[in-house]
C-alpha cells in the first residue's frame, strides 16, 4: 500500500483510526460453520480461528493461498556490551543465507506456499547503544516504520513478520519491561544461548537502558525509539500496514511480539487482526502473550526467530480455513442435522 509516513504524529493518527473486521463476513462465516457436517465445536479452536480469518479477509467463505513471510534484519549497538553469544557480523551472514535459500525459514515458507521477502535495514549502521543514547533518531525510526509499511504485498492474504538481529532479544526485553513493568530479570532470557555471565550482562544492560530513558517510558512510540531496533520498528510498521489493508497477521516469537506490544500499548484493539503463531522457548514470551491476550497456535520450544514459528503456524490456519470453506453443510451433503 502506497502511503508516505510524513511524521511520527502521522503514524500516531493512523493508530487512532484503524479499520475493524468485516461484520458481514463474520456473520456469514459463523453461519456457515454452524451448518457444517460435524458436531458443534468438534473442530475446537480451528472453528473460531477460521471465522476470525474470514472476518479480516472480508470473505465469509475464504481461501488462504497467498501468504507472505517477511524477514527484517537490523544490528544493535548493545551487542557491543556482550549480550549475545554471536558477533554482530552474523546478522549480515544470515541475510545472505536467507537470500540463498539455506535457512529454516526458507524451508518453512516453501512448505506452506508462502512468498518470502528479506529486508536488511542499515546493517552497516547499528542502532546506538541504548544505555548511552536513544537507539534511533526520530528520522531513523520513521524510516524503519516506512520500510515495514512498504514491504507488505497488497496481494497477500496473510502476513508473517520475522526478524534477524544479533542483540535483539535484549532490545525486546527492554521494550517489554518499559511497556509492562516488572524487574528486568523477569523479561530477559538467554536468547541465542548466553551463559549465566552473559545473562547477567543482559539484565544489567536492560536496567541501564530503562534508567537512562525513564522520563519517556510512558509513551510507547518513544519506547520503541529509545530501546528498539530498525527491524523491530519495521515489524511494527508492517503489522499496521497489514491492518489498513485488512490482511490478517500471524505473530512470531518474543521479538515480533515486542514490536506488536508497542502497537497494543498505543491502542488496545491494534492487534485484533493478529494471532500468535506460537509461544517460544524464550521464557518471557508466554508472559507477553498473556498480556496481549493472544493464545498461541503452537508450542514447540522454538527459539530461532526468523519468523519460523509464525510460518509453521500457517499450516494450522490453512487447515482451519480449508475446513470452513471446503466442508459440506448438512444440506449440501444430504446428512441429517441432529
Amino acid at each position: 500500500m502506497t502511503l508516505k509516513l510524513s511524521s511520527l504524529s502521522h503514524f500516531r493518527d493512523l493508530m487512532n483510526s484503524l479499520p475493524g473486521p468485516d461484520k458481514d463476513a463474520l456473520r456469514a462465516a459463523g453461519s456457515r460453520n454452524s451448518q457444517l457436517t460435524k458436531p458443534p465445536g468438534a473442530l475446537g479452536d480451528l472453528e473460531e480461528l477460521a471465522i476470525w480469518y474470514a472476518s479480516w479477509s472480508g470473505n465469509g467463505r475464504p481461501n488462504l493461498n497467498a501468504p507472505q513471510v517477511i524477514i527484517f534484519a537490523g544490528n544493535h549497538g548493545v551487542a557491543s556490551a556482550g549480550v549475545s553469544a554471536f558477533p554482530p557480523e552474523v546478522t549480515e551472514q544470515m541475510v545472505y543465507n536467507f537470500q540463498a535459500g539455506g535457512a529454516a525459514i526458507n524451508q518453512l515458507s516453501g512448505t506452506f506456499g508462502a512468498k518470502l521477502d528479506i529486508f536488511p535495514l542499515q546493517l552497516n549502521k547499528p542502532t546506538a547503544n541504548f544505555t548511552e543514547a536513544l537507539a534511533m533518531s526520530e528520522p531513523e525510526l520513521l524510516a524503519a516504520l516506512q520500510v515495514g509499511w512498504d514491504s507488505v504485498d497488497p496481494d497477500a492474504d496473510l502476513l508473517v513478520t520475522g526478524e534477524m538481529g544479533i542483540g535483539n532479544t535484549t532490545s525486546a526485553a527492554a521494550i517489554a519491561a518499559a511497556l509492562f513493568g516488572g524487574a528486568a530479570d523477569t523479561w530477559v532470557g538467554r536468547g541465542t544461548g548466553v551463559d549465566d555471565a552473559g545473562l547477567k550482562i543482559k539484565v544489567d544492560v536492560v536496567e541501564a537502558g530503562l534508567a537512562r530513558h525513564s522520563s519517556i517510558l510512558g509513551d510507547p512510540l518513544a519506547v520503541l525509539q529509545a530501546l528498539g531496533g530498525h527491524e523491530i520498528a519495521a515489524m511494527a510498521g508492517a503489522i499496521v500496514s497489514a491492518r489498513i489493508q485488512s490482511i490478517p497477521v500471524l505473530l512470531d516469537g518474543f521479538i515480533c511480539s515486542a514490536a506488536a506490544a508497542v502497537l497494543f500499548s498505543m491502542s488496545s484493539d491494534a492487534l485484533d487482526h493478529t494471532r500468535a503463531g506460537h509461544v517460544s522457548a524464550e521464557g518471557a514470551h508466554a508472559k507477553m502473550l498473556t498480556i496481549l491476550g493472544k493464545k498461541p497456535l503452537l508450542s514447540l520450544d522454538l527459539r530461532l526467530g526468523e519468523g519460523s514459528g509464525g510460518a509453521l503456524a500457517i499450516g494450522v490456519l490453512q487447515g482451519a480455513v480449508a475446513c470452513l470453506s471446503g466442508m459440506a453443510t448438512f444440506a449440501e451433503a444430504g446428512v441429517s442435522d441432529a
